[in-house]
């Protein structure tokens, strides 16, 4: 009968069937997916570059507490304090030098989530400019910060996908101490470049005592297992105004 046919999930629309777009075979179409949903939503909001800002979502604010604490918790200590303060103050000086006009040069990025990533976002919401965050779906909900421009929050579920998109538009990458994730986007980030897969641009650690604590580059230069230009293609940095002398310098140099 006619009720039974349409009534099976198999006459629904292909588009409307989610049980149907979860399918494994059916991944590609949902990697596409979100590759094109946030392409096309930073292009309706006139994003041309950005600068990507990468840090640890357990750094705490200054006061001790993040206004939005995630699911991981944060430092027990608050040595990392300074961090939270340093990434905002520096997504201040960027956004009040990137978006004066139409075309928005220079928009923060960041993973969405607390920490760094929410002083960032912060830090462009204090100057009155957009923002972008691109969340992760993960087991325990990571949430989005509330400093991300609604209209430029994104939620993936393809790290893949959400680390495609931190490179498509970025003029530089400023990385503060952070974790596993920070770990895998720093480095991702440093073989591209090495691998000349995609063009130089400038990659500045935040806080040159805890990288140089934590990973010893000059002993692989030592071990052969990296070249001693290689140390070229990251710049340790100490204050927001340094950071974003650096990236201006870098352009001016490219312009010239």
């Amino acid at each position: 009968m006619t009720k039974d046919q349409t009534q099976h999930p198999c006459y629904r629309l292909a588009y409307e069937d989610p049980e149907f777009l979860n399918r494994d075979e059916l991944r590609a179409v949902r990697l596409e997916l979100e590759l094109m949903k946030p392409e096309l939503g930073l292009r309706e909001q006139n994003v041309h570059s950005t600068i990507v800002v990468f840090g640890s979502s357990r750094t705490p604010a200054p006061n001790g507490a993040n206004p939005v604490e995630g699911q991981s918790g944060t430092h027990t200590g608050t040595g990392h304090a300074v961090y939270y303060e340093q990434a905002r103050n520096f997504a201040r000086i960027v956004s009040q030098a990137g978006q004066k006009n139409a075309e928005r040069d220079y928009v923060i990025m960041t993973g969405g989530g607390p920490g760094i990533m929410e002083a960032a976002n912060r830090g462009a919401h204090d100057e009155g400019a957009i923002s972008v965050g691109l969340n992760i779906s993960l087991p325990h909900e990571q949430a989005p910060n509330p400093y991300i421009s609604p209209q430029l929050c994104f939620q993936f579920h393809y790290f893949a996908l959400r680390k495609m998109h931190f490179l498509l538009r970025a003029r530089a990458l400023v990385i503060f101490p952070g974790g596993f994730g920070t770990m895998d986007e720093l480095f991702e980030t440093l073989t591209l470049i090495q691998t000349k897969k995609i063009e130089p641009i400038p990659v500045l650690l935040f806080g040159e005592s805890y990288w140089k604590s934590i990973i010893n580059f000059d002993r692989m230069v030592e071990e052969g297992v990296i070249s001693p230009e290689d140390l070229d293609i990251f710049t340790f940095v100490q204050t927001p105004e340094e950071a974003w002398r650096v990236i201006s310098e870098f352009y001016a140099a490219k312009d010239t």
